[in-house]
């Protein structure tokens, strides 16, 4: 291995030389660039099969392949909130062969409620792009003698109402949070490692209701296995027409939506990141995709650039922030 030294070298040769191997660093970077993807893709997930991100990333990720013309294999590492496959993302080899599909939780929300969160979301992360948005949901089992969402607040003044969520410090856990101070009800949070256990047991019986991204809960709602009461935005939702807003409930203030979208680490070179970002929007944009989103509750919605993703996610980081202090969410 050949040592290069500037000492006792002339200031226009030392300058000279470290403009040449910048140009060497470049080279290799836009070499690497050019080569990708020369392998398989992993896509991680940080929650466990069943909930809205693993739904996304299963419509999204074979077409990903396809267009990127390698294999995108889906890799769920859950626990913590999804913090563990999200940290694992950050500390990934920044080549864009280990990419992270993940919704606001691990990202803008869970570092507002631990205080040893092993990433920094602005510093660790390349924002890629965005595959879509969709409301939090409130269901409850089916044998709840509630209708609506004023005879869920009455009742819970009554009684103590268990309601799941798919972690602690989530949105999930954060919307619970803003219910249980909205309303003044006696609603105790019950945190899962995931969606999919959330709703089993609400369907059981075993908690009374959730608060969950809408895909988690979609087809429970659909079939009849549990009672939607409310989609927590200003309008009703286009996927469960049948499902009042929170606003149209005498609750205008209690809104929330979790969106999805595609993160490598930072130190990802820019020409793989805009090749991702490409390869993303080309895939949302496949009507079949499109269609698939929306069956689970999805609404399409990409980004122009990934700076323009970038701006956004820290805008949420923000927001969120705001919303932790107001419900009184502390680390």
């Amino acid at each position: 291995m050949t040592t290069i030294r500037f000492a006792g070298v002339p200031r226009l040769a030392r300058g000279l030389a470290l403009i040449g191997l910048t140009a060497l660093a470049l080279g290799a970077t836009l070499a690497g660039a050019q080569d990708f993807p020369s392998r398989p893709i992993r896509m991680i997930v940080g929650f466990p099969p069943g909930g809205s991100n693993d739904i996304m990333a299963r419509i999204v990720a074979p077409q990903m392949g396809n267009v990127l013309g390698v294999q995108v294999v889906i890799e769920n590492k859950p626990g913590a909130n999804a913090t563990i496959g999200t940290d694992f993302v950050a500390k990934s080899v920044p080549d864009g062969h280990t990419i992270l599909l993940a919704s606001a939780s691990p990202v803008v929300i869970t570092p507002h409620a631990f205080d040893k969160i092993p990433y920094d979301t602005v510093r660790d992360f390349a924002g890629v792009g965005k595959i879509g948005v969709t409301p939090e949901a409130i269901a409850v089992n089916m044998a709840l003698p509630v209708r609506d969402l004023r005879e869920l607040v009455a009742l819970s003044k009554t009684r103590e109402i268990s309601m799941a969520s798919a972690g602690a410090g989530g949105i999930a856990h954060f919307s619970i949070e803003m219910f249980k101070r909205q309303s003044g009800g006696r609603i105790v949070h019950v945190p899962y490692k995931g969606a999919a256990p959330g709703a089993v047991d609400a369907i059981a019986g075993h908690v009374q209701g959730i608060i969950n991204d809408l895909p988690g809960v979609i087809t429970q709602i659909r079939e009849g296995q549990l009672r939607g009461l409310a989609v927590m935005t200003e309008q009703r939702s286009e996927f469960v027409p049948d499902v009042p807003s929170v606003v149209e409930q005498g609750m205008p203030t209690l809104l929330a939506s979790n969106w999805a979208g595609l993160f490598v680490p930072a130190a990802t070179p820019r020409p793989i990141v805009e090749r991702l970002h490409a390869a993303l929007n080309q895939v949302v944009a496949i009507p079949s995709v499109q269609e698939q989103l929306r069956k689970n509750g999805v609404s399409p919605q990409t980004t122009a650039t990934p700076a323009e993703f970038q701006k956004f996610v820290a805008s949420e980081f923000a927001k969120w922030g705001a919303v932790a202090a107001e419900a009184g969410i502390r680390p």
